[in-house]
C-alpha cells in the first residue's frame, strides 16, 4: 500500500493555513477595514511559512462504522459539535467563548506564523484549538505547549520515529493498554493500563511508551476529551522488582514531562488498584517529576473496588474491575488504532518538524541527558524499591 503525503511549501492562508471562518465571525464587532488589512498581513506571513499540511485523511465510513463506540477524527475543516452542556462547560473552566473561539484560533496561528516561521506544524483550526483547550486560552501558554509538543519529537526518536500503530501490535497484543468502551459519568474516556504484562525480556520499554502515545494521539481528536479530558486506571497485578526498576528515573522524567508539558490533553485522575508493596518505591521514581496538582490526582486502591467504584462507577468498569459493563475487551481499542495506520503516517512519519527553529533555552526536552546525578538518584532508588521488596 503506498501513501500519498502531502507537502505544502509558501501555502496560501485562504487555502491550507487558515481554513478559518474568523474574519467573518469577528466582523460583527470589529472594523471591517481593519479586517481586511489583518487578513492581508497574515497571507503575508503564511506566505513565507513553510508547513506540511497534515489534515487527517478521509475517513472510510466502513471503518468509522466498526468502530463506533469512540467519535471519528474532525473534518477538514472546523465546526463545532460540543453540545449546549459543554460549550457551558468549556466557557466555565477553559475560559473559551464560543463568540470568539476562531478569533482565538487565529491569534494563535499568527504567534506561530510570526514567532517561529520554520515551525513545520499543523495550522488547521481543529489542531490548534487543542492546545489553546489545554492551556486555558492563554495564548502564549498555548504556543509554548505546541512548542514542547514538537520538541518532545524530536528530542526521543526512539519513541517518535516512524511512530505507527503496526509498529506497537506486539505492546496491543499483550494487553498492556486498552480504553474502555464507556465514558464515565463526566464523559471522559478511562485509559487502562497494566504494566504487568509487561516483562523486561519481552522488548523494550520505550515500546510501552510508544502505544501510550499513540493512543493519546486518538483520544485527544474527539472536542469532548479536549473538554472534559481523561482518566488513567493502573492495575499493577503482577508487577514486580524487574519491570519497577527497569525504566529508572532519566526515562521517568521524560515521559512525565511529556505528559505534563508536551501534549495536549488533561489527566483529570490517575487511579492505581492492586499495586503491591514496591509501588512505593515505584512512586518515589515518579513524584519529583510530578507538580503538585498533578500528584494530588493520584488515587491509591489497593485491593479495594469498593474505593475504585467512588471515583470510576461500577457500570463502565469491566467484570474484572468488580464491574457490570461486561468483561473486559482488549481487542476492541488495538483494532481501531491498526486501522488508523494511514492517518498515524500523515502525521508521524514526516521531516523533523523543528528543522531550522530556534527554541527558548527554557525548553524542558532540549538538552536533556544522564548525568552522574541522574545515577546517583537512581541508586538511591533502586535501595528503596529493594527495600519495598
Amino acid at each position: 500500500m503506498t501513501y500519498s503525503l502531502t507537502y505544502t511549501v509558501r501555502v496560501r492562508a485562504s487555502l491550507c493555513i487558515t481554513c478559518s471562518k474568523w474574519p467573518n465571525e469577528r466582523a460583527s464587532f470589529l472594523n471591517p477595514e481593519n479586517d481586511f488589512r489583518d487578513t492581508l498581513h497574515s497571507q503575508s506571513m503564511a506566505d513565507q511559512h513553510e508547513s506540511i499540511d497534515l489534515r487527517s485523511p478521509p475517513v472510510d465510513p466502513s471503518v468509522a462504522a466498526a468502530h463506533s463506540w469512540f467519535p471519528g477524527p474532525p473534518p477538514p475543516i472546523y465546526s463545532c459539535n460540543l453540545t449546549p452542556e459543554l460549550v457551558a462547560k468549556a466557557r466555565e473552566e477553559l475560559q473559551e467563548k464560543p463568540e470568539w473561539r476562531l478569533r482565538d484560533v487565529q491569534a494563535l496561528r499568527d504567534m506561530i506564523l510570526k514567532e517561529q516561521p520554520n515551525l513545520r506544524t499543523r495550522l488547521d483550526d481543529a489542531f490548534l484549538l487543542r492546545f489553546l483547550r489545554a492551556r486555558k486560552f492563554d495564548y502564549d501558554r498555548a504556543l509554548q505547549l505546541l512548542l514542547n509538543y514538537q520538541a518532545g519529537r524530536k528530542a526521543w526518536p526512539e519513541v517518535f520515529q516512524d511512530l505507527k500503530p503496526s509498529t506497537v501490535k506486539h505492546v496491543l497484543d499483550l494487553g498492556f493498554l486498552t480504553v474502555l468502551p464507556r465514558p464515565d459519568p463526566n464523559g471522559r474516556y478511562i485509559l487502562c493500563l497494566r504494566p504487568g504484562k509487561w516483562k523486561p525480556n519481552d522488548y523494550p520499554f520505550v515500546d510501552n511508551v510508544r502505544a501510550i502515545y499513540l493512543t493519546l494521539e486518538k483520544l485527544i481528536q474527539p472536542e469532548e476529551t479536549q473538554v472534559n479530558g481523561i482518566v488513567i486506571l493502573a492495575d499493577y497485578t503482577g508487577v514486580g522488582m524487574s519491570q519497577a526498576s527497569n525504566p529508572g528515573p532519566f526515562l521517568a522524567k521524560k515521559v512525565v514531562s511529556i505528559l505534563q508539558d508536551g501534549f495536549p490533553i488533561r489527566i483529570k485522575a490517575v487511579n492505581i488498584i492492586n499495586e503491591p508493596r514496591i509501588f512505593k518505591g515505584i512512586f518515589a521514581i515518579i513524584k519529583p517529576f510530578l507538580k503538585e496538582k498533578m500528584a494530588e490526582r493520584y488515587v491509591l486502591h489497593g485491593s479495594d473496588l469498593r474505593s475504585l467504584h467512588r471515583n470510576i462507577p461500577a457500570m463502565v468498569l469491566p467484570e474484572e474491575y468488580g464491574g457490570t459493563a461486561g468483561q473486559l475487551d482488549m481487542s476492541a481499542w488495538s483494532r481501531l488504532l491498526l486501522d488508523c495506520e494511514e492517518e498515524f503516517i500523515v502525521e508521524f512519519c514526516q521531516p523533523d518538524p523543528l528543522e531550522g527553529v530556534l527554541l527558548p533555552d527554557s525548553m524542558p526536552f532540549e538538552g536533556e541527558q544522564t548525568s552522574g546525578q541522574d545515577d546517583d538518584t537512581f541508586r538511591g532508588l533502586r535501595s528503596q524499591l529493594y527495600y519495598c521488596y
